[in-house]
């Protein structure tokens, strides 16, 4: 018998109807009978929001595990507890995620060794939609993919075992609101001789296609996080040749893509412009003006099928039909006209 240990749930609430829309129905999903949710609406960084939701935390008697949650992140595992029980049995497991990466040299994660993602990023720009990340589709998954100790994990959840939750704290000192944090605790949790671990939790991440909107704090995250662990945690902050080496390098590389985002900017234009062309000689076809009605009667089908979404968490597959972007344009042209008196 487990006697009194308990399953603690922690999330930043900035915007409650996020939280109420996605992490509070994953929590729901999962929760035992005697498990807890915290809740923090601190306007402060998460760095100082998480920090209150570990102290508190740390006050509870027979605490088995805290679970950190980001507010738009929605479990959709009913075996989530199970797995995360079975992670942090592993020997000095500290922190459990979903997501996690080996030789990360950087906050940016991502340009390490990806060994497990089970998540989905769900976006709801361009009409919405999902992108299954590397091992969410079990039937899917690459050779390479493999459950066990990286170096960090993506912080949208985090499952930290008691010692963690009384050890470590997240350095406010950065000077950070967001970014940074996750692979900074990860490097306290490793360098305090505990392990980072992934384990398979299906979950989904409502978040954004601009994965980083506020690019000058991001930058300034990534200098503060590398400066602090230069020389203290091996590959971190460091690379070939001399550091002045090392920044030549890396403004010509972002001079690169500067420029590399550039051109994609203008391909994107000429292509919308192109687009509008094409668009305006099929709208004012005889053949567009005869077909109205029928567009009219196919658009309200598809309104009512696709009024509600639903989604396979088995497969990771929404069941809907979400019109091109093209197609959405005719629609749009379409009311309009409408609107206008015009056909």
């Amino acid at each position: 018998m487990r006697g009194r240990l308990v399953i603690v749930f922690g999330s930043a609430v900035t915007k409650p109807d996020v939280f109420a829309r996605c992490a509070r129905p994953g929590i729901d999903l999962v929760a035992e009978s005697d498990t807890r949710v915290l809740e923090c609406h601190e306007p402060a960084t998460i760095f100082a929001n998480y920090n209150a939701l570990l102290d508190q935390a740390a006050q509870i008697e027979g605490l088995e595990a805290l679970v950190l949650l980001h507010q738009d992140s929605e479990i959709q595992d009913p075996a989530f507890i199970d797995k995360l029980r079975t992670a942090l049995a592993g020997p000095q497991v500290g922190v459990v995620g979903c997501v996690g990466s080996l030789g990360v040299r950087s906050i940016a994660w991502w340009e390490g060794s990806v060994t497990w993602a089970s998540f989905i990023h769900r976006y709801t720009e361009l009409g919405g939609g999902d992108f299954p990340s590397l091992t969410w589709n079990e039937d899917d998954r690459p050779p390479y993919a493999q459950l066990g100790e990286v170096d960090s994990v993506d912080g949208f959840v985090l499952g930290l075992s008691p010692w963690v939750v009384r050890n470590i704290r997240f350095d406010e000192s950065l000077g950070q609101a967001l970014h940074g944090y996750d692979f900074d605790f990860c490097l306290q949790v490793r360098e305090a001789g505990r392990k980072v671990v992934t384990a398979d939790f299906k979950v989904i991440h409502n978040h954004s296609l601009e994965l980083a909107s506020d690019l000058e704090h991001w930058a300034q995250a990534h200098m503060a996080v590398s400066e602090k662990w230069d020389g203290r945690m091996p590959g971190v902050g460091a690379g070939g040749g001399s550091w002045q080496r090392r920044a030549r390098r890396g403004e010509a590389e972002a001079a690169v893509t500067r420029a590399v985002a550039r051109s994609t900017q203008l391909k994107i234009d000429a292509r919308a412009i192109d687009q509008q062309r094409e668009l305006a000689i099929m709208t004012e076809s005889l053949a567009w003006k005869l077909t109205h009605p029928l567009r009219v009667l196919s658009g309200w089908q598809r309104r009512r099928e696709d009024r509600r979404r639903s989604f396979d968490a088995v497969d990771g597959q929404r069941v809907r039909r979400v019109p091109t972007v093209l197609g959405r344009r005719l629609i749009g042209s379409d009311r309009r006209r409408r609107r206008d008196g015009t056909r």
